[in-house]
Order: structure tokens, then C-alpha cells, then sequence
């Protein structure tokens, strides 16, 4: 009788894909209740955070072509969660900003940020947690891995109009 081989036990990669698709899964059904995806929520924290860029520098910085970004932005525009605005110094160029309502709504957001980091870490201390979190960090830079930018951003295609 031939004895099995033994399974191997999933390694790191398979464990972060694992809780990545997880976490990616439970944040976009948390935050459903806000009518915003992921892509969405992240877009309006870089708009927060860096507001008055042009269209073509978020392009850039996600990492997508300008013509996938534009109706991406349209989308968030129609929904007044944003607006452009011509830049003084080239009136050809739109600056993004978050409108009230969109400040409004990133606040909800951020509430919901912090329910999701707490029910995915609940099972570490709080050292444990500061911990993970910096060999995280140092393994994303090791791999090129903008700390503020989700590699799907590159692949996002905008909704089909009605």
C-alpha cells in the first residue's frame, strides 16, 4: 500500500490572495449600503486627500488610461459627489474636487473603514496588528506596490450607460 503524499500546507501568497479576496468581498457588500464600489470609495479618499489634481494626474497616479478615467469620474460628477473645475493657470485643464455631499459621504465611508479594519483584525492584539501591518507594508514595497493606489485600478472599466 503506496502512502499518500502529504498536502501542503498554503503559504503565504495563498493566504494573503485568500483574506484579500475575503476582505475586498465583505468591504464592497459593506459599503454597498452607501451605493459606492470600492474603486468608488477609493477615488473619493485620493480626491480628499489631494484635492484640486487634474484628470489626467489621477489617471496617472491609479495607474489607468485617461480615457477609462474620464467616465469613471462622470459617474461620481452625475451622483454630485464631485465637480471639476477649470484650473486658473489653464483653463483647457478640470481639477477635481469633493463636493459637501461627497465630504458628507466620505465620512460615512470612513466609518465603515474603520467597522472593516476592526471585524478583519479582531482576532489579533493590538501589538500583533501594528505588526502585521508593517510586514505588510515592507512586503507591498518590496513588490513595487503603491501604499495608496489598489492594483485593480489599472483593469477598472467603467459601467455601460443604460
Amino acid at each position: 500500500m503506496t502512502a499518500s503524499p502529504p498536502t501542503p500546507r498554503p503559504g503565504v501568497a495563498f493566504l494573503l490572495a485568500q483574506l484579500g479576496a475575503h476582505a475586498a468581498g465583505l468591504f464592497a457588500e459593506r459599503i454597498a449600503g452607501l451605493d459606492l464600489t470600492p474603486a468608488q470609495a477609493g477615488l473619493l479618499r485620493m480626491l480628499a486627500a489631494t484635492p484640486g489634481r487634474s484628470q489626467r494626474e489621477f489617471a496617472d497616479h491609479l495607474g489607468m488610461p485617461p480615457s477609462r478615467f474620464v467616465p469613471f469620474a462622470d459617474e461620481l460628477e452625475e451622483r454630485g459627489l464631485i465637480e471639476r473645475r477649470r484650473n486658473a493657470s489653464d483653463r483647457r485643464v478640470y481639477a477635481l474636487h469633493l463636493t459637501e455631499k461627497g465630504e458628507a459621504l466620505l465620512a460615512e465611508l470612513a466609518q465603515a473603514g474603520m467597522a472593516h479594519e476592526r471585524l478583519l483584525c479582531e482576532a489579533l492584539t493590538d501589538e500583533e496588528h501594528d505588526r502585521l501591518l508593517a510586514l505588510l507594508r515592507r512586503m507591498a514595497d518590496q513588490q513595487g506596490l503603491r501604499p495608496d493606489v489598489h492594483p485593480g485600478y489599472r483593469t477598472l472599466r467603467p459601467k455601460p450607460k443604460p
